[in-house]
């Protein structure tokens, strides 16, 4: 195919190009089957084979074009190529005369296009360039003929029309004469039936895959309508209407779209139609073609070459360039035996009416004497089997083969046998048969001989152990494979796993193998599932190969169950089904349901019916949901071994609906405007309210009533509910309660707790002074004691400073910290509400207690096992107790069994009277390789050190520093320490036992210490 297409040219300089001859040695030209003379035209020039025609005209080069390249291979022929030339000519000059018409009568103006190749462009100027005519319902320009027409004349068309053509290829533009149109004065047309002035062929011929367009246009008053339909069959969908649906469009057109088309034209008058028939055709293509070939002479050939088309092609077959048959229908090419001059390039040519393609192939006669490959053949046969000796000489015609054992012709036996690929079979090998074997191959341009040297060795067996073995996920196992061979052999292994070979560097180190001479073994250490299978090893030596193979069972917990199915689903229940899953080898005990919905923590395991639900069992009931919850549902299965997989979720399902069964928690009040009664609760989830038009009712009443007052809530989110009514004073007491409910009924209600309705404006001074309580003043502490009025709360004020404390609620007592010791304060007492402050109760005088001295000691820095530890004073250490103490130890020194501990960092506080002092200590040994994390030292003043566990190096110190006094005060203090190791004065804050230990309050000390250490 190395002309691909037509070509179109203008005059002038002309290129034809074939691909063929950019590899070919030598090409040739020829137009309509005649060889150019390229040599004897100077207009005529080959460049790479490519024919240059130069002042190309029509007259003297248009035409059919093929060519021909040729090697020392042969000849073949390109298909051929049709040269042809654009022009466009003038329209003649000549004066048209006027069209007159009447109003509403129809009209056709002539366009009469000059001579022109190829395809022109119609369009119509009106009156003067560029104006041109625009195509609706009522006037259309016929792309065939080039005529405009006009169905329905109006006074507004009366003027100049020129018809204006334009050349596809060379854009050239020529303009015709104006023909002037004007009425006639005799009167108006009438209506009349449509009459088709444009239609299609009766019989359209069109390629497969281009655009076809039906044409169908009528004249007619009014102006006709047109519709289109395909006779026994539907217009195809990629159909299109265009010009007011005068036009009919199939893009890219199909067999399947041939057929009987019809356009009809109507209007009040009547109505006329047409029909025509599409016909699609298509060139050849190949779907078989044939392919370069190698014969021995005396061969047969036979090639076929297969093509679709319509019409149906027919064949033909070049050989050189030249016909070597007649044409054929069957595309089928037969030689028998085939000799050196059928050698050569043949084509097989598929055409019909409408084109021709042609398929290539090298036909090559071989001739050559035999010749053996020179490397020398060795085997080793398996005593008792079959071996297979081959002679495959390279010669052609195909040579006489003979073998023989040293000067004796092999004669074929029961034992021997020659195969018709001149193969030669020993079978049940034995010692006799070791040798040299000879095969000798002849034809007529010559001989050759190969010579094979046979062994025979023992069999190779092959012992695989233990054959079957069961195990349990997590376990090892070695299977071992071992080999008998003959000891002048090397052997070697292959481990394979249900037929595939084990890839150890991608087995997650869960495989190792082990070989020694004969034997290899293959461990498997903390078996998986997927391990279980038949586990192959091969054994190969150059004698033969030998398999053998092991199963091993690997009990695990069970697969996933199957589908998991929802049955049936009430308010509180769904029944599922389930398909059971592997049971790995281990039978399946029992199965969990588990449920998933919108307001559960992930995957929750719910309660049954049955319970427990047993691995016979493929089906149970999940009880206890909530209603109107959207649940998905999945089963687990257990067995001896354990839990497995969960099977795939079921599909989301909705429970139905029920009545509330929960109601709102927390109901309480109070606050709001004067006259104001204000209700709260916590809202109930939305998991809880089952089912839709969920809402609350708030029901309430002055203590002391009966009836209950009820508000219906609408809001499922609402919090709060007021009620205004003047007529109750402020702080009247109200028992309260808030229940449920939705579209399926009333839930139930909360507790009935009072609540009191909102406060006024004003305060009544206390009912009693305020009183200060000295039982429990130590320096810089003061507990203040008052009367209990009602409130929302109270504020304390320090008169000499101005400082203000608040209490939460309606308490009655409160504790000042921060007071200087040995001082006297003076402490009034006023309530206040969200409308404001009352009046301040008259002063009460207290006075705090002396400060205390304390006397800091520091441990020794070395404490050594089954020492005492002596403190630098013989005053007992009293009155505190260190609780916790988690200290950093930089060093710890093994001697024998006994540790020596070195450089803690330690404190001890004395006070004067009272209890012993008891230390204990936590070291952290978070390094410690084979050892507890963690352990505990108990240091006794007066007693032994004694350590209960060995330790190791620690890391971090306590953030939590804990402390209590001896009497069980409550009071916290600020003290000094000197740390014996970073010489540096830390400010530490303990609290006693009985309020709650912050470590935040010992974080200063924390850093500076961890920080210099």
């Amino acid at each position: 195919d190395c002309l691909r297409s037509d070509i179109m040219v203008n005059s002038g300089p002309s290129q034809i190009k074939c691909d063929l001859c950019f590899v070919s040695l030598f090409c040739s030209w020829f137009i309509n089957g005649t060889k150019l003379d390229v040599e004897a035209d100077y207009r005529y020039s080959l460049m790479d084979g490519n024919l240059i025609i130069t002042n190309a005209s029509e007259t003297a080069d248009y035409g059919r074009y093929q060519c021909m390249a040729e090697n020392s291979y042969g000849m073949i022929l390109s298909r051929d190529a049709l040269l042809q030339f654009a022009y466009l000519r003038a329209f003649s000059g000549r004066t048209r005369g006027a069209v007159s018409v009447r109003e509403g009568q129809g009209v056709v103006l002539m366009c009469s296009p000059p001579p022109h190749s190829p395809e022109i462009i119609y369009s119509w100027v009106f009156n003067e360039f560029p104006s041109f005519v625009a195509e609706d319902s009522r006037r259309f320009i016929s792309q065939v003929t080039g005529n405009l027409y006009v169905s329905k004349v109006q006074p507004s068309d009366v003027g100049s029309y020129i018809c204006l053509v334009k050349n596809t290829v060379t854009n050239a533009k020529v303009l015709s004469p104006p023909t002037p149109l004007t009425l006639r004065t005799d009167g108006v047309m009438g209506e009349y039936e449509p009459k088709i002035e444009v239609h299609f062929s009766p019989s359209v011929l069109a390629a497969n895959g281009v655009t076809v367009r039906l044409e169908c246009f009528a004249l007619g008053n009014p102006v006709p309508t047109i519709t289109w339909r395909k006779m026994n069959g539907n217009i195809p969908k990629k159909a299109r209407l265009r010009k007011s649906q005068a036009v009919l469009e199939i893009p890219n057109v199909q067999l399947e779209d041939s057929g009987t088309y019809e356009c009809k034209a109507e209007n009040p008058r009547g109505g006329t139609a047409f029909k025509g028939h599409l016909q699609v055709y298509t060139l050849p293509q190949w779907s078989s073609r044939i392919n370069d070939t190698q014969l021995d002479s005396g061969e047969q050939l036979q090639w076929e070459c297969r093509a679709t088309g319509r019409p149906r092609p027919s064949y033909r077959w070049l050989r050189n360039g030249q016909p070597i048959t007649q044409q054929m229908v069957s595309g089928e090419l037969i030689i028998h035996k085939v000799q050196q001059d059928d050698s050569g390039m043949y084509q097989c040519v598929a055409e019909n009416k409408y084109g021709a393609i042609y398929s290539s192939a090298e036909l090559k006669i071989l001739a050559s004497a035999p010749v053996f490959n020179p490397n020398p053949i060795r085997l080793i046969a398996t005593l008792g089997k079959d071996v297979s000796l081959e002679c495959k000489p390279k010669a052609s015609p195909k040579p006489r083969v003979t073998w023989r054992r040293g000067d004796r012709r092999i004669q074929p036996n029961r034992r021997i046998m020659l195969l018709r690929n001149n193969t030669l079979r020993l079978v049940n090998a034995s010692r006799s048969d070791e040798g040299n074997y000879v095969c000798r191959a002849e034809n007529q341009f010559g001989s050759a001989e190969m010579t094979a040297t046979l062994w025979v060795k023992e069999a190779m067996r092959v012992d695989l152990s233990p054959s079957r073995v069961e195990v349990t996920v997590g376990e090892s196992v070695v299977l071992s494979c071992k080999a008998s061979h003959d000891p002048s052999l090397d052997v070697s292994f292959q481990w394979l796993l249900n037929q595939q070979p084990l890839d150890f560097q991608q087995e997650g180190g869960h495989f190792e193998y082990i070989q020694t001479s004969s034997t290899v073994d293959l461990m498997i250490r903390s078996i998986l599932l997927k391990h279980a299978g038949k586990y192959g090893c091969r054994a190969q030596t150059s004698a033969d190969t030998v398999f053998a193979e092991a199963e091993l069972l690997v009990r695990g917990p069970p697969g996933p169950p199957g589908v998991v199915i929802v049955e049936e689903i009430t308010d509180t229940t769904a029944t599922l089904s389930w398909s059971a899953g592997l049971d790995n080898h281990s039978p399946i005990s029992t199965y969990h349901l588990q449920a998933r919905s919108p307001f559960s923590l992930g995957w929750q395991t719910v309660r049954t019916d049955p319970d427990p639900v047993t691995g016979v069992m493929e089906s149970a009931m999940a009880v206890e949901l909530n209603p109107w919850v959207e649940y998905e549902f999945r089963v687990v299965a257990s067995n001896a071994i354990g839990t497995g997989d969960p099977s795939v979720p079921s599909r989301g399902v909705r429970t139905k609906e029920a009545v509330p069964s929960v109601a709102p928690a927390n109901v309480s009040g109070g606050n709001g405007r004067r006259h104001e009664l204000v209700i709260s609760w916590e809202p109930v989830s939305e998991e809880f309210q089952n089912g839709e038009g969920f809402g609350y009712i708030v029901a309430f009443r002055a203590n002391g009533t009966r009836g209950w007052k009820e508000k219906m809530v609408t809001s499922a989110d609402s919090t709060t509910y007021k009620y205004r009514d003047e007529t109750f004073p402020p702080l009247t007491p109200f028992e309260v309660k808030v229940g449920v409910y939705n579209n399926k009924g009333d839930g139930p209600f909360s507790g009935v707790v009072t609540v009191y309705s909102a406060e006024g404006g004003e305060f009544q001074v206390f009912s009693r002074l305020v009183t200060c309580t000295l039982q429990r003043v130590v320096s810089s502490k003061s507990s203040v004691e008052w009367s209990h009025v009602l409130c929302r709360g109270w504020e304390g004020e320090q008169e000499e400073s101005g400082k203000k404390k608040k209490t939460i609620g309606n308490e009655t007592s409160m504790m000042l910290t921060g007071l200087g010791g040995n001082s006297v304060y003076l402490i009034t007492v006023r309530g206040f509400n969200s409308i404001g402050q009352g009046p301040a109760s008259i002063p009460s005088a207290a006075k705090t207690r002396k400060d205390r001295e304390y006397t800091i000691h520091t441990l020794p820095t070395h404490v050594l096992h089954r020492s005492y530890i002596t403190n630098s004073r013989s005053t007992p250490l009293i009155h505190y107790q260190l609780i916790y103490h988690e200290l950093i130890y930089y060093q710890l020194i093994y001697q024998k069994s006994w540790p020596l501990l070195l450089h803690p960092v330690a404190f001890l506080y004395e006070k004067s009277g009272g209890a012993q002092t008891i230390l204990k200590y936590r070291i952290h040994t978070s390094k410690a390789k084979k050892l507890p994390l963690a352990t505990d030292v108990y240091l006794t003043h007066q007693q032994t050190a004694w350590l209960h566990k060995t330790l190791l190096t620690t890391e971090r110190l306590a953030s939590t520093i804990c402390c209590s006094t001896h009497t069980g005060e409550r009071e916290r203090e600020t003290f000094l320490f000197n740390c014996s190791q970073t010489r540096k004065i830390t400010t530490v804050t303990f609290t006693s036992l009985n309020e709650e230990c912050n470590p935040a309050q010992n974080q200063c000390a924390y850093r500076s210490i961890h920080k210099q250490q």
